[in-house]
């Protein structure tokens, strides 16, 4: 009876300590680095479906050693030595126990190859939502070293699910797909405050960041996920934006920030309730993250049918201006939102995408507008 006891504190312990491992962090062998036994590789293919501990893979999946060939192209990894590169209509999947109920987002590196087309298709099973997935596409990058980290948001409709990355191409090459790395989860909580009627202002909650990674964290478009990654905000637009972090990059307050990376495809917004007639401050930073993105820059801020446009120019070191909008609301609900007027490039001739910082960002009532004034 004892011993039996005994067993049953370890195992609980064992399920805790998992759980706790996988709320803000690395899942059980989220980079990849123990590998399959050499028996169950023919060349660089998995044979078997469990080959990967803690992975099920379907289809043609690759173990890539980092610096392995490929024709004239050289294979690197982010982070450590090994990576896994999905074929035509290939998968991996883990499955992992959360909090039901609660509000996740999955952080995971990802790099073109050989195919010109490239998606991921990242899910998560079962689930009550018509459509809690997420397609990327990989063509277009916004980092100089080839590897992008991709996120997106999920609820957990029950405790023990399925995250699944899908390749759905379909090359002449079955070999060619993209490149998997690094794969993280991160519990989401996040509340408005007293000093701000804007949930997550100043962007400090947010998707999983890799600690030795530089090149910060896209977020997608809503229309490519149905649950952001990063609360109280959605991206309304045709390309992501970027989560940057204070150890990677310069940002105006804090130690995280969104960094606005694909001109007026790139907007970030949020809706809020109003009292109509009620007259309302709203103020953020505009910068630029220290990166090498030079050159004149304009934030545009909306509130419902108000705008004002920031100008800011940058030398690509650091730095901030402020910007406000005061407006009247003319509805119960108003949308904020941002965008970049302009394109930019980073001036290392790597043709990578960048563009200006906005952060702590609020939203304030005034109480008497009349002896405030207008500015």
């Amino acid at each position: 009876m004892e011993k039996l006891k005994l067993l049953s504190v370890l195992i609980f312990l064992a399920i805790c300590h998992t759980s706790l491992a996988i709320t803000d962090g690395l899942l059980p062998n989220g980079d990849f680095e123990q590998g399959p036994k050499p028996s169950q590789l023919k060349g660089s293919v998995v044979t078997a479906p469990n080959a990967i501990p803690h992975w099920t893979t379907s289809g043609l999946v690759e173990y890539i050693k980092s610096g392995q060939k490929q024709g004239d192209m050289v294979l690197v990894v982010p982070q450590g030595s090994y990576a896994v590169r999905l074929g035509n209509e290939a998968s991996i999947k883990q499955r992992v126990q959360l909090s039901k109920g609660m509000f996740y987002s999955i952080t995971f590196s990802a790099a073109r190859t050989c195919a010109q087309d490239e998606k991921l298709n990242v899910s998560v099973t079962p689930t009550n939502e018509r459509r809690d997935w997420g397609v990327f596409p990989i063509q277009t990058m916004y980092g100089s070293n080839g590897w992008e980290a991709l996120s997106c948001g999920f609820r957990a409709d029950y405790p023990v699910l399925d995250i699944v990355i899908h390749n759905p191409g379909v090359e002449e090459d079955p070999a060619c797909g993209p490149l998997i790395d690094s794969v993280a989860l991160k519990l989401l909580t996040s509340t408005r405050t007293r000093d701000n009627l804007l949930k997550n202002g100043n962007f400090e909650v947010g998707p999983y960041m890799f600690p030795n990674t530089p090149f910060g964290v896209l977020i997608p478009p809503q229309i490519d996920d149905a649950h952001s990654p990063l609360p109280g905000w959605t991206v309304e637009s045709l390309k992501a934006v970027k989560y940057i972090d204070s150890k990677h990059f310069t940002v105006p307050e804090g130690k995280r920030a969104i960094e606005l990376v694909a001109g007026k495809e790139s907007a970030l917004a949020q809706t809020v309730v109003t009292f109509v007639g009620r007259v309302y401050d709203l103020i953020f930073a505009v910068g630029d993250a220290n990166n090498a993105c030079e050159g004149s820059m304009m934030v545009e801020a909306f509130a419902g049918k108000d705008t004002v446009k920031v100008p800011y120019n940058s030398k690509g070191k650091g730095g901030f201006v402020r910007g406000k909008l005061r407006f009247k609301a003319v509805t119960t609900r108003t949308t904020i939102r941002f965008l970049s007027t302009f394109y930019t490039m980073k001036n290392d001739h790597s043709g990578s995408l960048c563009g200006p910082v906005i952060d702590d960002v609020r939203l304030l009532s005034v109480r008497y507008p009349r002896r405030i004034g207008n500015n």
